[in-house]
């Protein structure tokens, strides 16, 4: 039996050599990277290109960055897809949440990832899609984003975002310590959003109105009656737009609103009805002191 006790015990030595060996390189290997994707309502998950399941999904990856894409099964009402670069963390899992919308805009989500940063520190990082997003964490408004916070208790934390026009979203997560959180989130526009009324035009309508044409003296007296012999109370200009009251029946003058709430008569020799948009008020000359009648209407 002696002469087996040698070989038995080499054989011993070489097989706890191999399993230490083997158990050490085991534990230099690097760990795998988690990855946890929730959607609303389920969709189709692609990494890098390849279809690997459905949502609600969870696997562990090869750290590094990969591809994401998300495709919303079949409904009633067309949902746009998603696709982003999410970078995978060894030995941390990474999450990927989206509620789609018809739309980019009216779709919603956040992804949460970590990086080491060693020590016992832990911070978080807070960026939103629109910028400008008040951040209250923990039930204290922290600012708007983007929002960079160093220190932070290990441990779960809750974080509400909200913004003009956007559905407000809540984000509940979990620091780890010696690791920077980063937490990157897109709002949805709230469609039932009350939006800023647009001021209004005010409408342009057209009327009759009076040009004044050019005249030998350049500019026309305006009379109290249809009358060349009538007393003048202003002057017009050539080119002037004054709003048509009445022509005469008789002479053909026409009667016009040369000032707010004042009137009097123009030749239609030196004037002309047109159509078109009564401009702000001309100022009108007053009429000299004693106006001497004009045979011309002048």
């Amino acid at each position: 039996m002696g002469k087996y006790k040698v070989p038995v015990i080499i054989l011993s030595v070489v097989i706890f050599l191999s399993l230490l060996a083997f158990s050490l390189i085991g534990s230099f290997r690097q760990k795998g990277a988690g990855l946890l994707v929730e959607t609303n309502p389920s969709a189709i998950v692609y990494l890098d290109g390849v279809q690997v399941g459905k949502t609600p999904y969870e696997t562990t990856v090869k750290p590094g960055e990969v591809t994401l894409k998300l495709v919303p099964e079949s409904t009633e009402t067309p949902l746009t897809f998603y696709e982003t670069k999410v970078t995978l963390i060894s030995g941390i899992k990474t999450v990927v949440k989206r509620d789609f919308g018809e739309t980019d805009e009216t779709s919603q989500g956040e992804i949460i990832s970590f990086e080491k940063v060693g020590g016992s520190q832990t911070g978080i990082s807070i960026v939103t899609n629109p910028d400008s997003a008040q951040i209250s964490l923990d039930g204290q408004i922290r600012g708007f984003s983007p929002v960079k916070i160093s220190s932070l208790l290990q441990g779960e934390h809750q974080v509400i975002l909200s913004a003009p026009g956007y559905l407000e979203r809540t984000v509940n997560l979990k620091s780890i310590l010696g690791y920077k959180l980063t937490l990157i989130v897109k709002l949805a526009k709230d469609s039932n959003a009350q939006k800023t009324p647009e001021p209004e035009v005010a409408k342009e309508t057209k009327t009759i109105l009076v040009e004044i044409l050019t005249t030998p003296t350049g500019y026309l007296r305006v009379r109290s009656e249809p009358s060349s012999s009538a007393t003048e109370v202003a002057q017009v200009k050539p080119g002037e737009k004054y709003a048509f009251l009445e022509d005469d029946a008789q002479t053909g003058w026409f009667k016009i609103e040369y000032q707010k709430g004042k009137s009097g008569w123009v030749s239609n020799q030196y004037a002309k009805k047109i159509e078109g948009v009564l401009p702000s008020p001309t100022p009108v000359a007053s009429p000299s002191a004693k106006p001497k009648p004009s045979p011309t209407g002048l």
